[in-house]
């Protein structure tokens, strides 16, 4: 750029002075003359067509056109609006130059309460495209309804293109050949097999294949061989925590987060949710069911508790701190998720882009507004935040949803209540309907296990109560007399705890037989009676439950007493508080008293209950994005899948399919999988095996400088695909295939959250790991993991602290060491080529070049000599421990740093 680092910084993000603003457009001119004239010509639809769409879209677009004026099409630039032809002969004479270099004021477009004026670089596309005549695609599409957007329209299957040259077995090859050849994009060839195996099973499993697997597949000649090892993989139980990964992203997963214990975000228990991501993957589960699960399986299953797991995504959205933010987060993200949808752009006003009206967006909210989120008790776990089963359900299904004015929950219209609904633009049936539960749903307490293990408690109170009075009248008929009168004390006080407990579990019988005859299918004749005398026995244990706390403090009174010194201010107040606290539960007792002489049938229950019906609404909502009818869901799980095994999506906004979309270049292909997607039962693993079995995904990534420029220069994003992306692994692989190149990753499946602090000393896969805002590994945020809050496709960083945690961290060195020592045990690596090849099979999943081998070999020799002289070494006082100490060996020592060295190289952390 001639010198400037970022020409947006040329214009002032807001009002900018009139001086200001010339000054600009004179550094602009020298820009365009300077540098930008140099560049590639200006492509419409890559360079143009998204300027007028992020900055003149909402005012000049299919939905509004201001002054008569349309933005969104070529046609209708040229064509202009109420004030003339838009493009004049010169750039100057263009009114909509002048307009979008105009000082502040009325005349500067976009407005300036509607955002920031054009960058310079963004001004110098527009001057070079006005110069080149404003040319645009002839058969540019232009929408004459919003409606009729191409991601609004069902998806259909066409017929797989014929293309001479083009590999008939695939139908993905067959779409793309078909762009490539009209472009005129030449793809690269297929790559090596030892490069296809590394990337299919780092895409797959998210682990490198292992040097035995390696060598395995180059030995096999067969001419299927490359699809054994991908049935192989899908089979594979490291298939489901990798892709769970994935989702996880999609659904914004997040452990619990919060000040200290205090719950803030998301919700405790997390992990089951989790484990019935990978679950699900893992048995290939419907992905049409899964949202149903996702978004109401206590609607859909109420019984089921491994279906109810899947709840966890509403529960996710939990925020203790403000219920609207709550609902905010599970409309957003639910449509974001799974349509595609940025439903969120309208809650404070019309969606400025996509025909969706500000109250599409409250009664989205009203599908909603009744669910909240409970932790249910499991078998042997009565503490439920130490652990339980976190699950969504209709708490409050009378509450209405009110419209916020310019979406300020400060003002609602209370006047105008909204009912539940969808966006009417995308079609579809939603079609609510009540759904009674089952009394384990609503009346939790009332499973076999609570029951059992609220009386084995009560019982459990009762013998330890029993046991203790024995002991007490024991000791006190062996007693002396200076004993007598504390084991008196004791007595009386184990006799009132034996009372207390026997009184408590009478209670607990009697009100489990009263709710469980209130319930009863039919009605049970003797519900009122059980009522009276569950009540009665529930006074009885009040008043013994009184009587002991009493006796207690009775005796705390006594001993404060007979601790008081004079001089101590402290024994004192032990006084004072003794009798404050003898004097509230003789007034307790008092009461508890009293209250034996009702006569009514009110009684506590045996457990909390909740509503008997649920609305429907959210079974409703899921049946209605799991619809085939429904043109997004399918689109955009295929387009999810699709960019995480290339590199780039399909359609590349991947939470906004919206018109700010245009049709993608493989159009044809997306609804093409789409439709396979959904004819295979919306099963995920043949989508991937279709995939990953094409040759667009099998091609190298290099080629030819000369083809290499030829295509760049049609398809400088490569979004025709006619090489592979170069990937830098995700933060979870890069952590994960250390453990595995080193022999100790802990492969055990599920389980609680880890400590995040643990990720050095805790060997299990990263997925394990606790993932909230505040609580993430350290080696995870700095290879770019996922953040909690939102994460539809991960953006990859180049920095220095990578390569310092690679170098430095005791995982990797303790790894490095670990493998080096397996290597030198296996007798045939006992010479350094056969140890070097070893180590480059192990590490980087392929042999080294002869070049490598040679550099190794002499790097091998050096060190030994440099090792052999320890009187040259400095001793660090400082650092972690390492639990796996250096070799003394020198010979030794060299190859663990060797090994190191190779968890350092480019190609451990790439995708190629």
């Amino acid at each position: 750029m001639d010198g400037v680092d970022d020409p947006a910084e040329l214009v002032p993000p807001r009002r900018p002075a009139t001086m200001s603003r010339l000054l600009t457009l004179c550094v602009l001119n020298a820009l365009i003359g300077a540098g930008f004239a140099r560049g590639a010509d200006v492509d419409y639809a890559r360079d143009v067509r998204p300027i007028f769409a992020e900055k003149c879209g909402s005012c000049h677009g299919v939905l509004k056109q201001e002054a008569g004026l349309r933005l969104d099409a070529g046609s209708l630039i040229r064509s202009g609006g109420d004030s003339g032809a838009a493009i004049g002969r010169t750039v100057e004479g263009s009114l909509i130059w002048q307009r979008v270099t105009a000082a502040e004021g009325a005349e500067r477009m976009p407005p300036e309460e509607s955002g920031k004026p054009l960058t310079a670089e963004q001004l110098g596309v527009l001057r070079r495209w006005i110069e080149a005549g404003a040319p645009f695609p002839a058969d540019e599409e232009v929408a004459a309804s919003p409606r009729d957007h191409w991601a609004y329209q069902r998806p259909q299957r066409s017929a797989v293109p014929l293309i001479a040259g083009a590999s008939g077995e695939n139908p993905i090859d067959a779409f793309v050949a078909e762009r490539q050849h009209a472009s005129g994009v030449a793809p690269f060839s297929e790559t090596d097999r030892v490069t296809l195996l590394r990337r299919v099973t780092l895409d797959l499993t998210g682990l490198p294949p292992t040097r035995e697997e390696l060598r395995a597949f180059l030995a096999d000649e067969s001419p299927t061989a490359y699809e054994t090892v991908v049935d192989r993989l899908l089979a594979s139980p490291r298939y489901a925590e990798r892709w769970a990964r994935h989702w996880m992203d999609v659904w914004r997963y997040s452990d619990w987060d919060g000040y200290g214990k205090e719950l803030r975000g998301s919700q405790r228990h997390m992990w089951r949710w989790r484990d019935w991501i990978v679950e699900s993957l893992d048995a290939d589960k419907p992905y049409d069911r899964m949202i149903e699960e996702m978004l109401a399986a206590d609607e859909l299953s109420p019984g089921d508790e491994d279906a109810l797991r899947a709840t966890g995504f509403l529960a996710r959205h939990h925020y203790s701190l403000n219920r609207d933010l709550w609902l905010d987060s599970a409309v957003e993200h639910t449509f974001k998720a799974f349509q595609g949808v940025t439903i969120n752009c309208n809650k404070c006003h019309d969606h400025k882009y996509d025909p969706l009206p500000q109250t599409d967006y409250y009664a989205v909210r009203a599908i909603f507004e009744p669910y909240k989120v409970r932790i249910d008790r499991l078998p042997g776990i009565a503490d439920t935040t130490q652990d339980g089963l976190t699950r969504a359900y209709d708490a409050e299904p009378e509450t209405p949803t009110f419209l916020f004015a310019r979406g300020n929950e400060k003002h609602p219209d209370k006047d105008h209540p909204l009912a539940p609904a969808v966006p009417e633009v995308l079609g579809g049936a939603f079609a609510p309907d009540p759904i009674e539960l089952p009394l384990t749903a609503w009346f939790p307490d009332l499973r076999p296990h609570v029951v059992e293990e609220k009386l084995a408690e009560a019982r459990s109170a009762v013998t330890a109560a029993e046991a203790e009075l024995a002991t007490a009248e024991a000791s006190l008929a062996t007693a002396t007399d200076a004993e007598r009168a504390a084991l008196e004390s004791r007595v009386r006080l184990a006799s009132e705890q034996r009372d207390a407990a026997t009184a408590a579990l009478e209670s607990i019988e009697a009100r489990l037989a009263a709710d469980r005859a209130k319930v009863a299918e039919p009605a049970d004749p003797r519900a009122g009676a059980l009522a009276t005398v569950a009540a009665q026995a529930e006074r009885r244990s009040n008043r013994a439950a009184a009587q002991f706390a009493a006796a207690t403090a009775e005796q705390e009174l006594a001993a404060a007493q007979g601790a008081v010194k004079e001089d101590d201010a402290k024994t004192k107040e032990a006084v004072t508080a003794a009798e404050k606290k003898l004097a509230e539960a003789r007034t307790k007792l008092d009461e508890a008293t009293t209250a034996l002489a009702l006569t009514d049938a009110n009684y506590t229950a045996f457990g909390t209950q909740y509503p008997r019906k649920s609305t429907g609404r959210r079974l409703a909502l899921a049946r209605w994005i799991a619809a085939r009818e429904n043109p997004l869901t399918a689109r955009v799980a295929v387009n999810h899948i699709w960019l995480r095994h290339f590199g780039s999506a399909l359609v590349p906004e991947t939470f906004d399919f919206g018109l700010r979309s245009p049709r993608p270049q493989l159009q044809s292909l997306l609804d093409w999988l789409a439709v396979e997607f959904m004819d295979a039962g919306w099963q995920m693993k043949p989508i991937h095996r279709l995939i990953v079995t094409s040759q667009a995904y099998r091609r190298t990534s290099t080629g030819e400088a000369s083809v290499v420029s030829a295509n760049a220069a049609i398809d400088p994003e490569n979004l025709q695909y006619w090489r592979a992306n170069t990937l830098r692994l995700d933060a979870e692989v890069v952590r994960d295939s250390v453990l595995a190149v080193g022999g100790t990753l802990d492969t055990a499946r599920s389980g609680p959250d880890i400590d995040y602090d643990e990720g050095e000393k805790v060997l299990r896969r990263s997925l394990y790991f606790r993932h909230a805002y505040e609580k993430q590994m350290r080696m995870l945020t700095l290879f770019d993991a996922a953040s909690p809050n939102e994460c539809y496709r991960r953006t990859t960083s180049i920095v220095p602290q990578q390569a310092l945690a690679l170098a430095n961290s005791v995982l990797v060195v303790e790894q490095a060491r670990k493998l080096a020592g397996t290597l030198s045990a296996d007798a045939s690596n006992a010479d350094d080529a056969a140890f070097i090849t070893g180590g480059f099979e192990t590490v980087l999943s392929r042999p080294p070049s002869s070049q490598e081998l040679t550099a190794c070999t002499e790097y091998l020799a050096a060190e030994r000599n440099r090792l052999a002289d320890s009187s040259q070494f400095t001793v660090f006082d400082a650092g972690p421990a390492i639990d796996t100490p250096a070799s003394a060996d020198p010979a030794q020592r060299a190859r663990e740093n060797l090994v190191h060295v190779l968890m350092n190289h480019t190609d451990f952390v790439t995708r190629r």
